[in-house]
C-alpha cells in the first residue's frame, strides 16, 4: 500500500515538474513577453491599466484618505476620461521604479505613467510616447551637513532608488561614491531620516517637494547630469495605443492641460519655489 501511495506522489511530482518546466520554457528560455492589449482590446475591455508610482510625491501618491493623487495621477484620468468616456474606467496599478519595464513587457500594464524618464536604453526595450514633463537630478541632505557639490560626496554615503537614472548617472560618472540602494522611495526616504546615508539623489522636483515638507533638509544640489525628457510608455510595437496617446498630448496643449495639471497637482506643494516653464511640457514640444 505504502509503495502504491509512493508511486502516485512520484507520478504527481513528475506532471507538475513538466508543467513548471513549460511554464519557464515559455517565458524564461525563450525570453517571450506577454502580448499588449491593442487600443481596441482596451476599448472591449472598458477598463485601461495604468502603471504609477504610489510613494513618489507630488507625482504619484497614497494621501491620508488612501486615494490616489499626482500629476501623473491626474494625466491618467484624463486619458481614461477621453479614450473610454470616464476618469473612473481606469485600473491602476502600483509600481517600482525597477519594474516599470518589466510591467510593460508582461502586459501588466497598458502604459506607464510613473515619472518615467526617457533613456536610450529604455527606449530599446519599450515605446516612448511624446514627453509632458522634463526634470534633472537633485540631491537633498540634512541642513546641519548640507551637500552643495558633488565633490562632497566622495567618501561618503548616497541614497538612490534602483532602477532609476540617480542611480545610472552616479554609477557611469561618479563610481568613487558609495550608492546605498532601495527598492521604494519611502524606504529611501527613511534612509535619509535615519541616518543612513549622507544624502538621497532623484528628480530634481521630487527632491525640492520632500525638502518643502521635511524641515532641516535641502536641497543643495538642485540640478546635476542632463535635462531628460519624461514620457508615457507602452510596450514595444503596441503603436497603435502609442499613436493615439501621442495624438492626446497635441490635443492637450490648445487647452493648456500640463499647467492646469501644475496647477492643481504641484503648485500647493511647490508654491513660487519652481517656474512651471521649467518643468511643464506642452503639445509634446521640448524647449
Amino acid at each position: 500500500m505504502k509503495k502504491k501511495i509512493l508511486g502516485v506522489i512520484l507520478s504527481l511530482t513528475m506532471v507538475a515538474g513538466i508543467l513548471t518546466g513549460c511554464g519557464q520554457t515559455k517565458e524564461t528560455n525563450t525570453g517571450a513577453t506577454a502580448k499588449a492589449r491593442t487600443l481596441e482590446d482596451i476599448k472591449k475591455d472598458g477598463k485601461i491599466k495604468i502603471g504609477v508610482f504610489s510613494d513618489k510625491n507630488p507625482f504619484g501618491y497614497v494621501d491620508s484618505n488612501g486615494d490616489i493623487q499626482g500629476y501623473d495621477v491626474y494625466f491618467a484620468k484624463r486619458i481614461a476620461k477621453d479614450l473610454l468616456g470616464s476618469e473612473d474606467k481606469i485600473e491602476f496599478v502600483y509600481m517600482e521604479a525597477a519594474n516599470r519595464v518589466e510591467y510593460l513587457k508582461s502586459a501588466k500594464v497598458d502604459v506607464t505613467l510613473a515619472n518615467f524618464t526617457v533613456t536610450k536604453d529604455r527606449s530599446e526595450q519599450v515605446d516612448f510616447a511624446l514627453p509632458y514633463m522634463k526634470v534633472a537630478l537633485g540631491v537633498v541632505s540634512p541642513d546641519n551637513a548640507l551637500i552643495t557639490d558633488v565633490d562632497q560626496l566622495k567618501d561618503k554615503t548616497l541614497i538612490v532608488v534602483k532602477g532609476t537614472t540617480a542611480e545610472t548617472y552616479f554609477m557611469e560618472n561618479h563610481s568613487d561614491i558609495k550608492l546605498l540602494k532601495f527598492d521604494e522611495y519611502q524606504e529611501a526616504y527613511d534612509a535619509l531620516l535615519d541616518g543612513r546615508g549622507d544624502a538621497f539623489s532623484t528628480d530634481n522636483t521630487e527632491v525640492l517637494a520632500w525638502a518643502l515638507q521635511n524641515k532641516g533638509f535641502s536641497v543643495g544640489i538642485e540640478s546635476i547630469g542632463s535635462i531628460d525628457a519624461i514620457a508615457p510608455a507602452v510596450q514595444k510595437g503596441n503603436k497603435e495605443l502609442l499613436d493615439w496617446i501621442n495624438n492626446e498630448i497635441k490635443a492637450l496643449a490648445e487647452e493648456q492641460f500640463f499647467h492646469k495639471d501644475f496647477e492643481v497637482t504641484l503648485k500647493p506643494v511647490y508654491g513660487d519655489n519652481i517656474d512651471p516653464e521649467n518643468l511643464v511640457v506642452e503639445g509634446g514640444e521640448l524647449k
